[in-house]
């Protein structure tokens, strides 16, 4: 283990972190109002420990929908994973795969930024991806449980803007990644891709149509030793 690796993974993510707090206080009490105790909730999320998959599945259940089709939006919703995955295997290729499969349970959206970005001027090493992966799962599951716990008498979170604690760090993620006109560009696309797809297709089908849009937008603009 290099601690100063992990502490310099750990500082990195560490405002995610706290911003997993409000996020997982609003996913609880969204859990309770649909019938989940507060254990069932802290154990969904140290299992599933996906907010926009947990997020979904609530939006869903209980609504007289088959349970296929809850397991098919939930894996759909995950499927962005598939696309992080490759992205960080450049990193970590030489990564003993008894470390690797660990490490990328946590591999979050934001802990995936994060890498990116330490991958631009330093090499990404398991303590960091340890770092960066490990602090944000215990605040997540945690707070679950405690939104949950509180339930309805937590109040509406939505009524005092906790929603939007969710799309804020989102906007923070992204805005680290901007380098430029092209950059720009890039990130426009994948949203404009997304917002039409969130308009047009049913499910979650947006998520990834934008992330193929912000892919394939990246690859037709990159430039080999141009600024971004």
């Amino acid at each position: 283990m290099n601690w100063v690796d992990f502490k310099r993974g750990a500082t990195d993510i560490a405002p995610m972190s706290l911003a997993y707090m409000p996020i997982a206080l609003l996913w609880g009490t969204v859990a309770a109002s649909k019938g989940l105790s507060p254990v069932e909730a802290l154990f969904m999320s140290v299992g599933l420990y996906s907010g926009a998959a947990q997020f979904v599945a609530m939006d869903i259940w209980l609504d007289g929908l088959p349970l296929w089709l809850m397991v098919l939006t939930i894996f759909t919703v995950g499927l962005r994973h598939v696309l992080m995955s490759a992205s960080v295997s450049r990193h970590i290729s030489d990564f003993p795969k008894s470390k690797a499969l660990p490490l990328l349970f946590m591999l979050t959206d934001e802990a995936w930024a994060m890498i990116e970005r330490r991958a631009l001027n330093y090499k990404v090493t398991p303590s960091y991806f340890l770092g960066v992966g490990l602090p944000i799962w215990p605040s997540w599951f945690l707070f679950s449980f405690f939104g949950a716990w509180l339930g309805r008498g937590f109040g509406d979170g939505k009524a005092i803007g906790l929603d939007f604690a969710f799309a804020a760090m989102f906007i923070a993620v992204i805005a680290g990644f901007w380098k430029g006109p092209r950059s720009g560009a890039v990130i426009a696309i994948s949203a404009g891709a997304a917002v039409f797809a969130k308009y047009y297709l049913p499910g979650a089908w947006y998520i990834l149509v934008g992330g193929f849009a912000g892919m394939l937008a990246a690859g037709l603009l990159y430039r080999e030793g141009e600024a971004a």
